[in-house]
């Protein structure tokens, strides 16, 4: 169906009971909005983004190859070069498995809520609350987590074009902080208008894709030394300090992780496409297709273009991919404007993120997930965003910053916790999915069957996987200055998560039953909104 039919179909003509309305009573609307009215929602949200516009937000939130050139020589000590490139590879094919899991319930139930509507649809009754209650929470920590870490990613980049330029310059942890907090303010302005949104993420995906391109040729074209096919494919270097050859690889795996993580971007759209039920699946599916051809390929070209790894580790402006430039293209110039093309993706990057995690903070609190929540649920009808959600993230994200200046490790393990966090999130509502049975709900367009059983196994597998072998110590021996603090974080966001629940969250959040009647008068001053 294409999207103008679907926006002029409208909602069948009979009475649903659950819902508490008549379908005549929504007949005007389009057959998307009447479908929010069912699960409870008052439409509040323009519909307009489009299939290749929901791709751009979600291909440049997750831009794989832009994480691999953010880590780019962090992983050559934990198993060389083929950990990642093999990284990439069976990262890919995991959240193959991921994103198959996030679409069929996108696909069955679109809402913005994404996982702990699933969670509070698919769970026992006497558990949904309070397990929809903890996927909500666990997941907006995790998308607040991978914002901060994203606009670290930027402002190290343009720091090193700083210092690069300005070879007598020492890099102090504060100048860091004050180019994030630039970079989050930025990436603030530009999600402050909801109307350009969809342009600006499918502007952000052709800059990714042209700076992939030009970044990758000139590398390859211009650097004088190549390593040997050895040295990329099959040279495996431990420098961790683990006795371990597979301890090693696994905590090389983290940076390709985090390159292919918030694959649930696009299932927080929902309410602002048309067709969310095909559209979604597509988006997700294109992200990781996009990803794993874009990241795998700059990998290898990277790592054949490599000349004085030692300088590249060691070099002044912290930003080893930048030194990478350097040696490939014989220049500071040259250097200097790839990694622009860089922080110019980064940025597409952070917009995106701050457009996921304000509709997180938005959809969570309009079901009374949050304190506060009267205030984070409302939109700003001008806008056409959420925008005291969207401030009140961004927020958090500068204060998330100063933990930079105090210590670079513990930011690093909150950069570990947002990609474990989410599969978390992701977890519980196919746990409740399985426990359900997979034949015991509507399916959505986009169902495998059999391979999508397998792809919630694999889901569930690599989830606890992470929650337990990324806890340990990135390297031996322990030191107070190289220890993994992921753990920490992970009591403090569920410390905080359950607290809130025993003393408020269990009487305030919003039930299911609650949700079972929409007030169509409501619904109607909506529909310019809307529509």
């Amino acid at each position: 169906m294409s999207d103008e039919k679907h926006a002029e179909a409208q909602a069948p003509k009979t009475e649903n009971a659950e819902a508490g309305i008549v379908a005549d009573d929504v007949s005007s609307l389009d057959y998307d909005n009447a479908k929010l009215v069912e699960m409870g929602y008052v439409p509040e949200l323009r519909r307009n983004f489009s299939t290749l516009t929901l791709l751009g937000i979600g291909f440049s939130l997750t831009n794989s190859w832009f994480g691999i050139s953010a880590s780019l020589v962090t992983g050559i000590s934990s198993g060389g070069p083929i950990v990642t490139v093999y990284g990439i590879a069976w990262i890919a094919l995991v959240n193959g498995c991921v994103g198959i899991t996030l679409s069929e319930l996108a696909s069955a139930m679109p809402n913005s809520g994404g996982q702990y509507y699933w969670a509070q649809e698919l769970a026992p009754p006497e558990w949904a609350n309070f397990l929809a209650y903890c996927t909500g929470a666990i997941g907006w920590a995790g998308g607040v987590f991978t914002c901060a870490s994203t606009a670290l990613a930027i402002s190290s980049g343009l720091m090193g074009m700083i210092q690069i330029n300005n070879p007598t310059l020492v890099i102090e942890r504060w100048m860091v902080w004050v180019t994030y907090q630039i970079f989050n303010f930025i990436a603030f302005l530009f999600n402050c208008y909801g109307r350009i949104l969809p342009t600006v993420g499918s502007v952000f995906m052709y800059i990714s894709l042209c700076s992939f391109t030009v970044i990758t040729i000139t590398v390859l074209a211009k650097s004088k030394t190549k390593q040997s096919a050895r040295f990329v494919f099959a040279d495996f270097r431990n420098e961790t300090g683990w006795a371990s050859g597979g301890m090693a690889f696994i905590m090389g795996l983290i940076n390709p992780n985090w390159s292919f993580s918030c694959l649930d971007s696009a299932t927080h759209l929902a309410e602002e496409v048309l067709n969310p039920e095909r559209v979604i699946p597509i988006a997700i599916m294109g992200t990781i297709a996009i990803g794993f051809i874009t990241a795998f390929s700059y990998s290898i070209a990277m790592f054949f273009s490599m000349d004085d790894l030692p300088a590249m580790v060691n070099t002044p402006t912290l930003v080893p991919i930048l030194e990478l430039y350097r040696q490939a293209v014989g220049s500071v110039a040259g250097a200097t404007g790839l990694e622009f093309l860089i922080c110019l993706t980064g940025l597409g990057c952070q917009i995106a993120c701050q457009t996921w995690q304000a509709r997180l903070c938005w959809s969570f609190a309009r079901d009374r997930g949050l304190p506060g929540s009267r205030y984070w649920s409302q939109v700003n009808k001008t806008m056409g965003i959420p925008f005291k959600a969207h401030c009140m993230s961004s927020i958090l994200v500068a204060i998330l910053g100063t933990l930079y200046i105090g210590s670079v490790t513990a930011f690093n393990s909150m950069c570990t916790a947002c990609i474990v966090l989410l599969y978390i999130s992701y977890s519980i509502p196919v746990i409740c999915l399985l426990m359900k049975g997979r034949n015991n709900i509507k399916h959505g367009p986009f169902w495998l069957g059999k391979f999508g059983y397998f792809a919630n196994i694999v889901t569930l597998a690599w989830s606890l996987f992470t929650l337990i072998m990324y806890s340990f110590p990135y390297v031996m021996p322990v030191k107070p200055d190289n220890m993994n603090y992921v753990s920490a974080v992970y009591f403090v966001v569920f410390a905080l998560t359950l607290g809130y629940w025993h003393f408020r969250g269990k009487r305030t959040f919003r039930t299911k039953d609650e949700r079972g009647a929409v007030d169509v008068r409501a619904l109607a001053k909506q529909q310019s909104i809307a529509q």
